[in-house]
Parts: C-alpha cells; sequence; structure tokens
C-alpha cells in the first residue's frame, strides 16, 4: 500500500495563506492611512510628498507624530527626537524575529524588515508558533500592506481638502483603537498582563507630567524592567 507524500505549500499558498492573516489589519489600517494623508495636506504637503513618505518611511505612528508637529521651519531636533523613540520597538521587534527568518536569502530579509510594521509582525510572530515562516507569506504579507498603507496614505491627501481636518471626527483615535486591540492579543499570562498594566501607567503619567514624545520611552522602559524583574516568577495563566 503506497501512500501520496505531502508537499510543501507553494509560494501561491504562502502568499494567500499571509493576505489572509493580515486581512483584518488591512481594514484597520485604512483609516489611519487616510488620517495620515488627510493630515498631511493640512500641513502643506503635496500628493508627491505624501507618496514618497509613506513609501520611504513607511512607519504610521512615527509618520503621525512628525506631522502633528510639523511647523515652518520645521522642527528637525523634536522631528528626530519623536520618530526614534517611537521607532525604537522596531529594534526588538526585528530583533525577535531575526533567528525565525534567518534560513531566508539576505536580500529578502533586508526587504522583508523594511516593510515590517507591527501588525505583520504580530502575524509573523504567530506564524513561528506554529510552524516555519517561509520567503513568501514573510515578504508577500509585508508588501501587501505597505502597498495598502501607501494607496489610503494618497488617498487621504486626494480627499483631504475636501473633508477638511479630520480629527474633528475622532479620527486619529484609530490609530491608538488598532493598537490597542495589537495589544490585548499579547495578554496571555500573568506577566504579559503586569507589563501592558505598568507600562500603560507609566506612559499616561509621562503623558500628563512630560507630554510626548517621552511617554514612548516611559511605557517601554517600564514595560522592559517590569518583565526582566517579574519573569523569573512567571506562572502561565
Amino acid at each position: 500500500m503506497t501512500t501520496l507524500a505531502s508537499h510543501p505549500p507553494s509560494a501561491r499558498d504562502e502568499i494567500r495563506a499571509a493576505i489572509l492573516d493580515i486581512a483584518p489589519a488591512l481594514v484597520a489600517a485604512a483609516p489611519i492611512g487616510l488620517l495620515y494623508g488627510a493630515l498631511a495636506t493640512t500641513k502643506g504637503l503635496d500628493l508627491l510628498d505624501v507618496a514618497l513618505s509613506s513609501g520611504l518611511i513607511f512607519a504610521g505612528g512615527a509618520q503621525l507624530a512628525a506631522i502633528q508637529i510639523w511647523t515652518v521651519p520645521v522642527p528637525i531636533a523634536a522631528l528626530l527626537l519623536s520618530t526614534l523613540l517611537i521607532n525604537a520597538r522596531y529594534v526588538l521587534m526585528s530583533a525577535s524575529l531575526a533567528p525565525k527568518v534567518a534560513h531566508l536569502p539576505l536580500l529578502g530579509r533586508i526587504l522583508g524588515f523594511h516593510v515590517l510594521a507591527d501588525e505583520n509582525w504580530a502575524m509573523s510572530e504567530r506564524r513561528a508558533g506554529g510552524g516555519r515562516i517561509s520567503a513568501p507569506y514573510f515578504f508577500g504579507m509585508g508588501v501587501v500592506f505597505w502597498v495598502n498603507w501607501m494607496a489610503f496614505s494618497v488617498l487621504g491627501a486626494l480627499t483631504g481638502p475636501l473633508i477638511g481636518d479630520p480629527t474633528r471626527f475622532g479620527a486619529d483615535f484609530a490609530f491608538t483603537a488598532m493598537f490597542i486591540a495589537l495589544t490585548a492579543g499579547f495578554a496571555r499570562s500573568r506577566l504579559s498582563i503586569l507589563v501592558i498594566v505598568a507600562s500603560a501607567a507609566a506612559a499616561a503619567l509621562a503623558h500628563l507630567t512630560l507630554g510626548p514624545p517621552w511617554h514612548v520611552l516611559a511605557g517601554a522602559i517600564t514595560g522592559i524592567a517590569v518583565a526582566a524583574l517579574a519573569s523569573p516568577g512567571e506562572v502561565p495563566a
């Protein structure tokens, strides 16, 4: 009696799986891209500026922070500091994924990490927990999310002059809401819940006393410190 050998999934299957996994985040990121494009037009950026910034920088939180403090003349020091603090999390995110994609070609890893975002990082970590991350999955997910962000940023720039300042509709809360949803997905143990609560409390306190962007740094440092101190006694919830 013979059995059919199981074949590894094809590149098309992997890309399809990546799109299905990232689909909810594509929908959630759409209003954030629209918000960035619309806000950018109120600060004097044109369509090409918005397209280039979203395509080359590809950092939603940093882009929103930068555009909200954008004035003429440009406050270069404040922009550098805020974007550095906000984007510092990518160092840890990339480090956590690096050993899980070490089998991929160097160029593929470089391109994949360029289009890394909170959403496709979370999906890649989940995929690594149940199997092997393939190049089509890792890169395909990132490219789809990158194209989605670019498209809605440009659409926001096109429609921004028609709707005016989108913050008056409360649209600026969409980014915060998506981060809350992503963070909730990691609350799987007493330690993770403790880290989230401590980070949130420290960030809120810093925001009230020092103001942005220091709350980002305060939350990150507090979370790392609490995790380091509490991890030896970790007990699954």
